[in-house]
């Protein structure tokens, strides 16, 4: 078991928690691991997928399980259109659309995604005006290009300003590598996203617009008389599975975004990259079977227990002490011989005023080359300005300790 500590770019990374705290959350993770020695990332997985692109994560903890070339740029396809969604369910929700409001099918929407352009479609009538509610069924059971043009047109008025709505509206969640430049996945050289950011996409509209989640259970949709199954090859597992998208075109194999439930349990994996919707099932399934079968849960810190400390530079107390607003838990591998690693990473010494409650650093906990924890943490009290004394003391203080963590920020 190792706590370390070290400061990397901006953000000062380590336990900046004086010893009782570093012992505290040693203690709480030696707790949960057991005895725990060194082993290969690969090894401690447990379990090697064939997609070459894969991510698996758990819902409540957002614990990653297994991931493979996460964080390297793929082509989306039809997964893209969960940004589509998200930006429709965002202005539902913000009142700028109604389930009743009418999308107009334009001869651009039914020409190029419609019957005529021999792709996924949900076969809308060329200048028909269709209900949202019925738009986004096209759109999620469907995989309707034709549905999310007339979307994009109806929202941003073309598609390519529609593409970047979409980008600006994943980056509003944090997601900061994917690019979007349609609004269906068709090819397009820009239009890349990973599989830890789709992941995370996903996990986003599940908790947030819970009702709206549900069309993606749904198995199948009929529009103009032509009955369509849902192209989600999980929904016809017995596994608990309740969502999300597939993907296909030549750029990008075969790929899937996928959410499972098992005894209170959520998963979310992605997986790109296949040669065959066969595989692309296969995997999915293997992948979800051995995420709710290999791991269990154990419980570090209760809700609003203290985690650790952070310094505070010239206010009325030299250290704040760090909360999670929720029980801080881990899922570990059954049997697991990883080493973990913690640390709580900040942009530090803060400054003061510093709010209760104020989100000012995260606690980070390592698997390997896994991270596997990666939560939030906020002020449990507020600290004002201290005296003028107390100030002097700190910016001696920060003069000379200032160049060790610029070196250290270098390594």
């Amino acid at each position: 078991m190792s706590v370390f500590c070290r400061q990397t770019g901006l953000r000062q990374a380590g336990l900046a928690a004086p010893r009782r705290a570093a012992r505290r959350l040693m203690a709480g993770l030696v707790l949960a691991c057991g005895l725990l020695s060194a082993g290969s990332a690969a090894l401690a997985q447990g379990f090697q997928s064939q997609a070459p692109y894969a991510v698996l994560l758990d819902s409540d903890t957002g614990a990653v399980l297994y991931e493979k070339a996460a964080d390297e740029l793929m082509v989306p396809a039809s997964m893209a259109k969960l940004a589509t969604v998200l930006v429709a369910f965002q202005d539902l929700n913000a009142g700028k659309l109604t389930l009743d409001s009418e999308i107009g099918i334009s001869e651009n929407a039914w020409r190029k995604g419609g019957g005529p352009s021999g792709g996924s479609a949900m076969f809308a009538i060329l200048n028909s005006r269709i209900k949202l509610s019925d738009i986004l069924q096209g759109i999620i059971v469907q995989s309707g290009n034709d549905a999310s043009i007339a979307l994009a047109e109806a929202i941003a008025g073309d598609e390519p300003t529609f593409g970047r709505i979409m980008t600006e509206r994943v980056r509003g969640l944090g997601l900061t590598k994917s690019v979007f430049r349609n609004a269906t996945g068709m090819p397009d050289p820009q239009q890349r996203v990973t599989a830890r950011e789709l992941a995370l996409l996903a996990d986003h509209i599940i908790k947030t617009y819970p009702e709206l989640y549900k069309i993606f259970g749904q198995r199948e949709f009929t529009w103009n008389k032509i009955r369509q199954q849902n192209r989600n090859p999980l929904l016809t597992m017995d596994i608990g599975a309740d969502g999300l998208k597939t993907g296909n075109i030549e750029e990008s194999g075969f790929g899937l975004v996928g959410s499972a439930v098992q005894n209170g349990q959520r998963l979310v994996l992605v997986v790109n990259g296949l040669k065959s919707a066969r595989d692309r099932a296969t995997e999915a399934r293997k992948l979800l079977e051995w995420g709710f079968r290999a791991f269990e849960r154990r419980q570090l810190f209760a809700a609003g227990e203290t985690v650790g400390e952070a310094s505070v530079y010239g206010g009325e107390k030299g250290r704040v002490a760090l909360r999670s607003k929720s029980a801080v838990s881990l899922l570990l591998p059954r049997g697991s011989t990883e080493r973990l690693a913690a640390r709580i990473v900040y942009r530090g010494p803060l400054t003061v005023p510093v709010q209760e409650g104020a989100e000012v650093a995260r606690l980070v906990v390592t698997r390997g080359d896994i991270r596997t924890l990666d939560i939030p943490l906020y002020a449990a009290e507020s600290v004002q300005a201290g005296t003028l004394q107390s100030r002097a003391l700190d910016a001696l203080l920060e003069a000379t300790t200032g160049w060790v963590r610029k070196a250290l920020s270098r390594s």
